[in-house]
């Protein structure tokens, strides 16, 4: 168990009272450290990201058992508002900027739960961190590029000054080379100190950057490790890295498949 950070510990997520998606998941994001989630699609991983920032209620869905913890308090039952408060900030996946108003005022929106008055300088920080936004402040977002809608929703996730950001498919639809520059954004936001929680299906990305990796199928983590103890897992290679021929099987199944075979030898 880590000192600090986001711990969950054997949590349960039912939708609609009936369709339990989370099946009693344990997960430790260090502070300032960058942790992976990989998985399938329907696997759970965005479920857990609803769960950490108070969102699962916009979705009818509740945690029915376990614990959620950020620097030893309970974020079970808080408001997504108050879970932002507590330095947790979810960039969703597909961006979800406001796509009608303009890069300034999504920026502008990034601030509205703060009352300090560094709000202004910390707007004008973000285009000098990012000079394509601060070139196109006064656009309409949904003009920008699937690369710079990106970098938009995390400018404006920043500017909550967060110490946990959860990132949702941050690749998702990108080039390859805008895939390189989210990846380097992402490093650099952790550099300074910020702890990520990363959603990825892009396996590649996710082992460049993280300090830990867990691996979810039908709502259970079902492996974790350091990014080279996986590389070294033969069945994570086949299923996660395409290095074999295990893509039309589950990992379980993988593992149960060489199981089988080692019984029967």
């Amino acid at each position: 168990m880590t000192d600090g950070g986001l711990q969950v510990r054997n949590l349960e997520l039912v939708y609609h009272s009936v369709v339990l998606v989370l099946r009693g998941i344990s997960l430790d994001v260090p502070p300032g450290r960058v942790v992976a989630l990989l998985g399938p699609n329907g696997s759970g991983k965005t479920s857990t990201l609803r769960a950490i920032s108070g969102l699962a209620p916009v979705h009818d869905a509740r945690a029915t058992k376990g614990t959620l913890t950020f620097d030893g308090h309970s974020l079970l039952g808080l408001a997504a508002e108050r879970v932002v408060r507590s330095g947790i900030v979810q960039v969703l996946e597909g961006r979800r900027i406001f796509m009608d108003l303009t890069v300034e005022e999504n920026l502008l929106a990034g601030t509205v739960m703060r009352r300090d008055a560094e709000r202004a300088g910390d707007v004008a920080g973000m285009y000098e961190r990012f000079p394509v936004l601060g070139s196109r402040r006064g656009q309409v977002a949904g003009y920008l590029s699937g690369g710079e809608q990106q970098m938009l929703a995390i400018a404006r996730a920043l500017l909550t000054r967060p110490r946990l950001l959860l990132l949702d498919e941050p690749s998702l639809g990108l080039a390859p080379k805008v895939i390189a520059e989210i990846a380097e954004l992402i490093r650099s936001v952790n550099e300074r100190g910020v702890g990520i929680l990363l959603v990825e299906q892009n396996a590649a990305v996710a082992f460049g950057l993280a300090d830990y990796v867990y691996v979810m199928e039908n709502g259970r983590i079902v492996a974790e490790g350091t990014p080279d103890e996986l590389r070294g897992d033969r069945d994570i290679q086949e299923f996660y890295l395409g290095m074999g021929e295990a893509g039309r099987r589950s990992y379980r199944d993988v593992k149960l498949y060489r199981r089988r075979k080692r019984w029967l030898s």
